[in-house]
């Protein structure tokens, strides 16, 4: 055995509005709508048809020997206008669990991932405290309906991701650029998860419930120089650290803000560790390690990354761990074999108990600001014919999966040829960051 992955279970994830289709009325629709706000003009109208195709997905799945997949609901689905729920969604959705169920398949459910029903968006998301009691009454509905087939949950995706690019950078619905804003936008949706929290428990209590964070190391280009510690320090501590412990434990730090109602104490059963790679930190400037192997969106490809933060998750949030999402685009699917081995051996070295591994993701998918050009899954899809065709990395995750771990002939087949120089603990480079705004905060 080339790498023996011992108990780590290894299952596939998605999101609902980069692969359902439709005209839902979500604010990435609205978003997607305005020329310009998309890099290929593209909408999640089209996506990959899988509210369409759920079985045929569902058989896709079961060929590759998927038993943990992560799937997203459209809350505009749900709750087309506020206060008012469809049944026919809602129906879609225990038809869809309860087919993976059947299937063998145990599905962990994300509540919100970066998609918010067109109306509430018109009243300002997540900017406004009542938007935590409204996000906790969908929550209410969804779990009392699904819970006969679910009884794992990630409330909220990427807290600070969604925040920073919606608020911060503005490349994102609804595209303001104010750091207070941005602030108080983790500082709710910290309330959201915590209530929701504590929501489901009360209707499942012994349900997991999670949230999904988007971890990466920021580290200072000239490790000596005092000014670029401190700039990666803060960077971390601001875009993930203070919002993660707000959100595990209650505890509200500058700049975030808390509130009578929210005590402190333990507000998750496991931790999500979303993990794609690193920024490099000089002054206040971030961008991407020089020389550095990169994907097809310029990330650095940095294994050692996931050892790294799998050690602080770990130390700071004791309790189960899921790597609920790590991928690569690679349109010729020519690294991605190579990727995944190198990530796999980073959870490996870590020393630390991961219970699973969710590959983003499952298909191709609409990624956001950059539309349909980047290439994520395991199972291609032709966008104009919807068809799926599984690729050599996807065959591989099945060996992998099928062998709880990479034996020899597997890396000789699929690991070996790949064109990544993707090594983990390759020597930090001495020289300063490109002065570039660096890798999308996803």
């Amino acid at each position: 055995m080339k790498l023996d992955l011992g108990s780590l279970e290894l299952g596939v994830a998605t999101a609902a509005t980069q692969v359902e289709g439709g005209n839902a009325d979500t604010n990435w629709h609205r978003w997607a709508a305005t020329p310009g706000k998309v890099k290929d003009g593209s909408t999640p109208a089209r996506a990959t048809d899988h509210w369409n195709r759920v079985d045929q997905d569902i058989a896709l799945l079961k060929e590759l020997g998927i038993r943990h997949y992560r799937m997203g609901l459209e809350w505009a689905r749900i709750e087309p206008q506020e206060g008012v729920f469809d049944p026919e969604a809602i129906a879609h959705y225990v038809d869809e669990v309860k087919a993976l169920r059947a299937a063998g398949i145990v599905p962990l459910v994300t509540l919100h991932h970066f998609n918010n029903p067109g109306w509430l968006e018109e009243h300002g998301a997540w900017t406004h405290g009542e938007t935590v009691g409204v996000f906790v009454r969908y929550v209410h509905r969804v779990v009392n309906e699904l819970k006969d087939y679910v009884d794992e949950w990630i409330t909220i995706n990427e807290p600070n991701v969604y925040a920073t690019n919606a608020y911060v950078f503005g490349e994102w619905p609804p595209g303001r650029k104010s750091v207070p804003e941005a602030m108080k936008v983790m500082s709710l949706l910290a309330h959201g998860h915590i209530q929701a929290y504590q929501e489901i428990h009360k209707i499942q209590p012994h349900a997991k419930v999670g949230v999904s964070q988007h971890l990466r190391p920021f580290d200072a280009a000239l490790p000596y120089n005092p000014v670029d510690r401190a700039g990666a320090a803060t960077m971390a501590y601001l875009f993930q650290w203070a919002s993660f412990d707000a959100m595990a434990y209650g505890r509200f730090r500058a700049p975030l803000k808390g509130s009578a109602t929210v005590r402190e104490g333990k507000y998750y059963d496991f931790t999500g560790v979303n993990y794609y790679t690193r920024s490099w930190v000089s002054g206040v400037a971030q961008g991407t390690r020089p020389n550095s192997p990169m994907n097809d969106m310029g990330w650095e490809i940095y294994p050692k990354g996931l050892t790294r933060l799998l050690k602080t998750v770990s130390r700071k949030y004791p309790g189960p761990i899921y790597v609920t999402e790590n991928g690569t685009p690679d349109a010729t699917d020519s690294f991605r074999a190579r990727f995944i081995f190198d990530h796999l051996q980073a959870i490996m070295d870590s020393g630390v108990d991961v219970g699973r591994y969710y590959h983003w993701s499952f298909t191709d998918n609409w990624e956001w600001i950059e539309g349909e050009g980047p290439r994520f899954g395991l199972v291609a899809v032709d966008y104009d014919t919807q068809e799926r065709f599984i690729c050599e990395s996807g065959r591989m995750y099945a060996d992998i999966i099928a062998n709880s771990g990479v034996t020899e002939k597997a890396y000789s087949r699929w690991v070996e040829p790949s064109a990544s120089s993707s090594i983990v603990g390759k020597p930090q480079d001495p020289e300063p960051p490109i002065r570039r705004p660096g890798p999308p905060l996803l």
